[in-house]
């Protein structure tokens, strides 16, 4: 029992870190989402919320329908302040770090570029952003998966040996 307890904590580790990947992923393709709603369906930043929020799935979609009433409701704050408000509480409920939401975010902060062209390099810089982690994460999570299933294992017959 003690082996493959320590084992399933291994395991467990492993699966934390293809979480951050695919959650990545998940938000770079949000990105790009968003950029083709603004250049091709010529939406305003809520109303991309509101298309967002029908394609994508939870959590993602709830937060999105929340930005959309919330910029509905018309309480005077602005769009960038909603959305990071409601986009931070569906990153904290995610397997990613504090800078992996700050890169998501960043191309908000810069939202009052009433702008097409301008929007769209902001979200591209985001999206590269984005990318730039997703592929040190990719390098790093290799050796970081073997390295925790391996010690998951190793520990347990080291407790197994210590306990005998």
């Amino acid at each position: 029992m003690i082996i493959s307890g320590s084992l399933g904590l291994g395991l467990w580790y492993r699966q934390q870190f293809i979480s951050r990947l695919q959650t990545l992923r998940e938000l770079e393709g949000i990105l790009e989402l968003f950029m083709s709603e603004i250049r091709y369906g010529k939406s305003t930043l809520p109303e991309c919320c509101l298309h967002l929020a029908a394609r994508l799935g939870e959590p993602y979609a709830q937060a999105f329908r929340d930005v959309f009433e919330e910029m509905q409701e018309n309480t005077g704050a602005g769009f960038s302040e909603v959305f990071c408000r409601h986009m931070e509480e569906c990153l904290a409920a995610l397997p990613v770090k504090k800078e992996d939401g700050e890169n998501f975010l960043r191309f908000i902060s810069k939202s009052s570029y009433a702008d097409e062209g301008m929007q769209l390099r902001t979200m591209e810089m985001s999206r590269e952003l984005l990318a730039g982690a997703i592929e040190r994460v990719e390098r790093e999570n290799e050796e970081k998966c073997r390295l925790a299933v391996g010690l998951g294992a190793m520990s347990g017959l080291l407790l197994v040996i210590v306990l005998l």
